[in-house]
């Protein structure tokens, strides 16, 4: 299983809510070598440090690719681009964000390219455990061997994340 993270908490240049730009991107990425295989239902998250910048929308996808990690690394920062995300400083509100959490069940370390998965922060973040729990309740992490759910009661991060009231992702 393939999936990714998705994130934004601004509206777009066009002016588009950070849960349509985020099912636009899901569009866009589509492609002979890239399916969407399934979408979460979409949460909204507090910032991760707190700060006074709007509340994020997150959620998870399954892609099915014959791209290699970093391949489709590069087409989900193609993407991120395309959707006028430009990465200035950390943890900064942002228009779109796209992460790869895991890749089946490769385990890699640090590579030329900044590579690791899987994601090496996933389980530290409810806005990613979340929404893979309602996505993906049998997944397990490559490293760790757990489940969401098992990983979401490990957690530390005490911020507020809660479903959309939009509900399920569409694409």
């Amino acid at each position: 299983m393939i999936l990714i993270g998705l994130g934004a908490n601004l509206p777009s240049l066009s002016g588009a809510a950070p849960v349509e730009t985020l099912e636009a991107a899901l569009v866009w990425l589509r492609s002979p070598d890239i399916a969407v295989k399934g979408v979460s239902p979409w949460f909204e998250a507090e910032p991760v440090p707190v700060s006074a910048q709007p509340w994020f929308v997150n959620g998870v996808a399954e892609l099915e690719s014959g791209l290699d990690p970093l391949k489709l690394l590069t087409r989900l920062h193609d993407c991120e681009k395309h959707f006028g995300r430009r990465r200035a400083k950390k943890n900064e509100a942002r228009i779109i964000d796209l992460d790869l959490l895991a890749y089946h069940d490769l385990i890699l370390t640090e590579n030329s390219e900044g590579l690791i998965l899987p994601h090496p922060r996933m389980h530290l973040r409810k806005f990613v455990l979340l929404p893979l729990r309602v996505y993906a309740p049998a997944w397990r992490h490559p490293v760790f061997q757990l489940t969401a759910d098992r990983l979401l009661a490990k957690c530390p991060d005490s911020s507020m994340v809660q479903p959309l009231q939009s509900a399920a992702g569409s694409v």
